[in-house]
């Protein structure tokens, strides 16, 4: 009760998903989004006059803003713990690790903001985030075990723009290894930033290389949470939050789209 007495004085609450919509953004590693009406209302009314409408949704796990199960990653055909990649794929569907394991987050959150530390808009296509950046960018907030940090490049600025946004030939602004590593030392339960695949990006390279993948997912059991929209936390100067996140139930699934929410006193 105390819980919802604070948040009936006030309590604001920033959404922090894109919309999901036709034409989108979507990695060219992933299914995109597609939705039709596939009943409008008016093709069959009811003899009382009344109608309904419905759509068919097509995506995969990883489109618009989501969050990635450990079973997304492997490196040596190896998954975290040191799971087979390929023998745990049988059947359709992961029998471990898959998005179904992955607890609602109720936590404190943290932003990290790595434009407004360096006097930028936004990051530079296929600027690599450090651990100084974001030890900086922290300063003197604490980053505990099972916080939640997120990374702003101010790269949602070009959502719009999906071939800017995505980057391919000039690059992403992301997280390099080392700076995956110093978030997991930190004991963070999972980590996401405002773009298209979390890692840096570099030019013409697509996402062959991705080693913050590798560092969080595989290496050290930490989640990853991508496509996020930063951009009015940080106007608002937010630094902390109280971070709720709930993955779609989806046994065996490697993703899932999410509507992550950061609330804040009023």
């Amino acid at each position: 009760m105390r819980l919802l007495d604070a948040l009936r004085a006030g309590t604001r609450v920033y959404d922090l998903a894109q919309p999901l919509e036709n034409g989108m953004p979507c990695s060219p590693s992933h299914p995109g989004f597609q939705l039709a009406l596939i009943r409008r209302h008016g093709d069959r009314p009811t003899p009382d006059g009344g109608s309904g409408s419905n759509e068919l949704i097509t995506l995969g796990g990883h489109v618009g803003t989501h969050i990635d199960a450990l079973a997304h990653a492997a490196f040596g055909g190896r998954l975290h713990g040191g799971l087979d990649a390929a023998e745990n794929s049988r059947g359709g569907r992961h029998r471990e690790l898959g998005i179904d394991t992955v607890a609602p987050m109720l936590c404190r959150g943290v932003l990290l903001d790595i434009p407004a530390l360096l006097g930028l808009d936004r990051l530079a296509p296929g600027y690599g985030i450090t651990p100084d950046d974001l030890a900086r960018a922290l300063g003197d907030l604490p980053l505990e075990a099972g916080d939640v940090a997120l990374v702003r490049t101010g790269w949602p600025q070009l959502y719009t723009d999906a071939a800017a946004y995505l980057g391919h030939t000039t690059g992403v602004p992301g997280l390099t290894g080392q700076a995956a590593d110093w978030l997991a030392a930190h004991g963070v339960r999972a980590a996401g930033s405002d773009t298209i695949a979390f890692d840096r990006i570099l030019p013409g390279l697509g996402h062959t290389r991705m080693p913050a993948h590798r560092a969080l997912l595989v290496d050290h059991g930490v989640h990853i949470i991508e496509v996020l929209d930063l951009e009015q936390l940080a106007a608002d100067g937010i630094r902390e939050f109280l971070f709720v996140l709930v993955p779609l139930n989806i046994l065996g699934a490697t993703g899932s789209p999410v509507r992550p929410l950061a609330l804040v006193e009023a």
